[in-house]
C-alpha cells in the first residue's frame, strides 16, 4: 500500500493505458479520480474498483477544454481532497506526414496529447504548492525520442510533452513537486488492437509486432501502471525532470536483421 491516504487523479482512464495506471494506484491505496472524456467508460471503470473494495469516483473531462479541467479539480477536492498525484494520460494518436495532415487534426492531436498536460497541470499544481508537494507523472511515448514515418502531429506533442517535463521539473521543485514522463512502447490497448485490425489481418499483425519486440511480447497497461506507481510513490524522491521508458527494449535496439 505505498499510496495509502493519497489522492490521484488519472485522465484518460476510461480504458487501456489510464485504466492499467488507475487499477495499480488504487489497489496501491490511492484514492483515484477516474477522469475520461467518455463518461460511460470512466464509470464503469470506477464502478469496478469500488467494486473490488478501492475507493475511485468518475468525472468527465475534456483535458483540452480549461473549465472542463478546472471542475475536474474541483470535483476531486471535494470528493477526495486535495490531488497528491496527477497522471496526465488522456491522449489521440493522429499519424500522418504533415502533407497528409489537415490544419484541424493538427490542432486536435496537441490540444489533447500537450495542451492537456499544461492546463491539468496549471490547475493542480497551486494546490500541490499549499499542499506542501505532490507528484505529476505525464505519459508521453517512444515517439517521444525516436520516430518513424508519417506520425507527425504525435511526434510533436509527445515531444513537447518531454520537453514540458523537464521545464516543469526545474519550475516546481522547489515546492516538492517532482514531474517524471512514462514513455510507453507497444502497449495492447484498444488503440493498439484498432491498428491492428486497420492491418487487414490483426492477428498476424500482433504476432509480428511482439516478435520484433526484444523482450518478444507486448506491454500490457499494468506494466505502465507499476512504472507510474514508483514515479508516483515515495520510492522514487529524489527523481524529477526524468523520462521512464516502458517499451520492452524498444529504443534501445539500432536496428533488427
Amino acid at each position: 500500500m505505498k499510496l495509502a491516504g493519497k489522492v490521484a487523479i488519472v485522465t484518460g482512464a476510461g480504458q487501456g493505458i489510464g485504466e492499467g495506471i488507475a487499477r495499480v494506484l488504487a489497489r496501491e491505496g490511492a484514492k483515484v479520480v477516474v477522469a475520461d472524456i467518455n463518461e460511460v467508460n470512466a464509470r464503469a471503470v470506477a464502478e469496478s474498483l469500488t467494486a473490488a473494495g478501492f475507493q475511485a469516483a468518475p468525472v468527465r473531462v475534456d483535458v483540452s477544454n480549461e473549465a472542463s479541467v478546472q471542475q475536474m479539480v474541483e470535483f476531486t477536492i471535494s470528493k477526495f481532497g486535495v490531488p497528491d498525484i496527477l497522471v496526465n494520460n488522456a491522449g489521440v494518436g493522429v499519424y500522418t506526414s504533415i502533407l497528409d495532415t489537415s490544419l484541424e487534426d493538427w490542432n486536435r492531436c496537441l490540444s489533447v496529447d500537450l495542451t492537456g498536460v499544461f492546463l491539468c497541470s496549471k490547475y493542480v499544481v497551486p494546490h500541490m504548492q499549499a499542499h506542501g508537494g505532490g507528484s505529476i507523472v505525464n505519459i508521453a511515448s517512444v515517439h517521444s525520442y525516436q520516430n518513424v514515418p508519417a506520425t507527425a502531429p504525435y511526434a510533436a506533442a509527445k515531444g513537447g510533452v518531454v520537453a514540458l517535463t523537464r521545464e516543469m521539473a526545474l519550475d516546481f521543485g522547489k515546492d516538492k513537486i517532482r514531474v517524471n514522463a512514462v514513455c510507453p512502447g507497444w502497449i495492447y490497448t484498444p488503440l493498439t488492437q484498432g491498428i491492428f485490425a486497420a492491418s487487414g489481418d490483426a492477428e498476424k499483425m500482433k504476432r509480428e509486432v511482439a516478435e520484433r519486440q526484444v523482450l518478444g511480447r507486448l506491454g500490457t497497461p499494468e506494466d505502465v501502471g507499476l512504472a507510474v506507481l514508483y514515479l508516483a510513490s515515495d520510492d522514487s524522491s529524489f527523481v524529477t525532470g526524468s523520462s521512464l521508458f516502458v517499451d520492452g527494449g524498444l529504443t534501445a535496439q539500432l536496428e533488427t536483421w
